[in-house]
């Protein structure tokens, strides 16, 4: 058969359509590479800390006293109560105390405290000594005052209950939401003496009797509709 120059034309064409065809399709399973930015944020959040006194209990007794006789007057022992976490706090403080033998309407009870930052010089402890033996004397009413000296400001808080707390055997002596000397703030401390009087007027009945109290004193946040653990 004799070839004709039509012919290598044709064969060409194809040949020419086929190539081009093939490196369409080769090109098509090939891959882009395009400008791109990625940006990430994250985060982590830990919660507050609402502590008292390290989470454990006072360990310096209310008061140690014996051979307690009428007319006298015992100041208890320095306690100190302190917030420990890393949030503010309404602090609320609840005396109980009970005799054996008599009444309490035979006693007298009264306390001072003192709020700080930093820890308050011995002048400071002996003359709020003084104003709470002032208040079993009738020479003063409640004590309130403060010192605004910067960092070493110390406020002052004490007053003597009256016959009907006393009587009751159960006493608020504070509660920071309604009270603002009992908001402890992160770091402050605030340190309570409690004076207990034996009336003049108290009969035989109290001899050897037993007087016995207790401190509670619990924490919550300062947040609007917080409240105090119940037990």
């Amino acid at each position: 058969m004799v070839k004709t120059q039509g012919m290598k034309k044709s064969k060409n064409v194809l040949l020419g359509t086929a190539l081009a065809g093939a490196l369409i399709v080769s090109t098509g399973f090939g891959t882009y590479s395009w400008f791109t930015s990625e940006s990430n944020a994250q985060a982590e959040m830990k919660n507050g800390i609402l502590q008292i006194n390290g989470g454990g209990n006072i360990d310096t007794p209310i008061f140690t006293a014996e051979q307690f006789a009428p007319s006298q007057l015992h100041y208890g022992e320095w306690l100190s109560i302190s917030n420990t976490g890393d949030m503010d706090a309404h602090i609320k403080a609840t005396y109980t105390h009970s005799v054996d033998k008599a009444s309490l309407e035979g006693y007298e009870v009264g306390f001072i405290a003192m709020k700080y930052t930093v820890k308050p010089d011995e002048n400071a402890y002996e003359d709020s000594k003084i104003k709470l033996d002032h208040l079993f004397n009738g020479t003063t009413n409640e004590v309130l005052s403060s010192n605004n000296d910067g960092k070493n400001r110390v406020e002052m808080l004490g007053t003597l209950l009256s016959a009907k707390q006393i009587e009751s055997g159960e006493i608020l002596v504070g509660d920071g939401e309604n009270e603002q000397f009992w908001e402890l703030d992160e770091g402050q401390y605030i340190d309570i003496m409690m004076g207990i009087k034996l009336d003049e007027s108290a009969g035989n009945e109290y001899q050897g009797a037993s007087y016995k109290a207790g401190l509670n004193v619990i924490a919550k946040q300062t947040d609007d509709g917080s409240t105090y653990e119940t037990k």
